[in-house]
């Protein structure tokens, strides 16, 4: 009985309900040009299928290269200041870039698309730093056996923020309205911070003069430490296939896919993300029960590539509900995000660790302007569904062969420096 009230004590401790909350808030404000996409740029003035796609796909670029950017000042800072810096300042960005979100259709002084562009790549840099920061702090702060699990519970909770995002675009009825929740739960969200305390493994290295802390360039002085960088990005490829181009542009691939409905983005992001928490739910719980961290993700990426291919090629997608259920199918595949991040945290030591955990997730984001690239390079030639397949195939091979070489992280002792 005394065991089970310290788990469920370390579990529900304020760090990991306050790191949780705020991957929610993270998520809500990532997703929600994804799902106000086309409504938002319509009445900005774009009436055209191929204005909404073209300039929807430079925005997510732009808040793409904001998160790439920002994952690594933020990841840097979180390793010289300490974790709690970074949920503090990440999450102050973020939410004053929604709020002004929200302002964009009485901007005069700047034509609407640029300041929508800009302030989306604004809103990318300061939500890079919320995970990150999130799982180094519940990593280092959990017993080892606890580790999987807790960061669990973050993402599969931080991931409804999605869910909710949708939900408050339907019932408001107005995308600006969604932008200024977004910000004011950010907001909201700093008052619950002030309790939270900083890692005792950092504190522990604070003092320690000869310590190198946060030097991003060391991943790639050491041919070791850089492939299993390398191989942390990897395994979170397919996750991003799978959310930027196969959920995002859902409406494009149901046209290919000869659905005569209309397919709905935002809906298609909201089913995708409950089976992404579902999935992150799990995935913890998996880990624990397989003693792996390799064996959980590799059985998840395996479902979610013959998702990918239900999608694509089965011939079975007749109707947008059967299309939502497939992005649910996919995200419940992809839902070891948190497990992904946990063992980018887990294979670094200390005075690297939150750069590792901040970078390794925003890289993976930054790559959806390669995948979103070379979709649009095959897509006048070989047709929406087999340029996806292609972007697909690539972004599955990496993801597997990173997750069956990278070393095994379960039950890894994590007060270590690297050297």
């Amino acid at each position: 009985m005394t065991q089970e009230k310290t788990t469920f004590q370390h579990l529900f401790s304020l760090p990991v309900i306050v790191a949780a909350l705020g991957y929610f808030v993270d998520i809500y404000d990532l997703q929600l040009f994804g799902i106000v996409r086309v409504q938002s740029l319509e009445s900005l003035g774009l009436n055209t299928k191929e204005a909404v796609s073209s300039v929807g796909t430079t925005i997510i670029n732009f808040q793409m290269i904001g998160l790439l950017i920002g994952g690594i000042f933020w990841g840097i800072l979180g390793d010289k200041k300490g974790r709690l810096s970074v949920l503090f300042g990440s999450i102050i960005t973020y939410s004053l870039a929604n709020i002004c979100c929200g302002m964009i259709p009485h901007i005069e002084f700047i034509d609407k698309i640029e300041a929508y562009k800009w302030l989306r790549f604004i809103a990318g840099i300061g939500l890079a730093g919320e995970l990150g920061a999130g799982i180094t702090l519940v990593s280092e702060i959990l017993p080892k056996q606890l580790r999987a699990i807790g960061t669990s519970l973050v993402a599969g909770i931080g991931l409804l923020g999605a869910v909710v995002a949708t939900f408050t675009v339907k019932l408001s009825g107005d995308w600006t309205i969604a932008y200024f929740i977004g910000g004011g739960l950010g907001i909201a969200l700093l008052l619950l911070r002030v309790g939270v305390i900083e890692s005792g493994i950092f504190k522990d290295i604070v003092g320690k003069k000869h310590v190198e802390r946060g030097n991003f360039f060391a991943f790639f002085t050491d041919w070791n430490r850089f492939s299993i960088y390398m191989k942390c990005i990897g395994i979170g490829l397919p996750t991003w296939f799978c959310i930027g181009i196969l959920t995002y542009l859902s409406n494009e691939f149901g046209e290919a896919l000869g659905i005569a409905e209309k397919v709905d983005p935002g809906l298609a992001i909201m089913w995708a993300y409950i089976g992404i928490s579902i999935g992150d739910f799990g995935s913890g719980f998996i880990s624990h029960l397989f003693h792996s961290r390799k064996k959980a993700i590799a059985a998840m990426m395996a479902f979610a590539l013959i998702g990918v291919f239900v999608f694509l090629f089965s011939g079975s997608v007749k109707s947008a509900n059967i299309l939502y259920g497939l992005c649910c199918w996919l995200g419940l595949g992809t839902g070891y995000w948190a497990m992904f991040v946990t063992v980018g945290a887990e294979q670094f030591g200390t005075n690297l660790r939150a750069t590792a955990a901040t970078t390794v997730p925003n890289m993976v984001r930054g790559t959806v302007v390669l995948m979103t690239t070379m979709y649009k390079f095959f897509k006048p030639t070989q047709g929406v569904i087999i340029a996806g397949a292609i972007v697909g195939l690539i972004c599955f091979a990496i993801g597997f062969y990173s997750t069956l070489t990278i070393p095994e992280t379960h039950g890894k002792d994590l007060d270590f420096l690297e050297e």
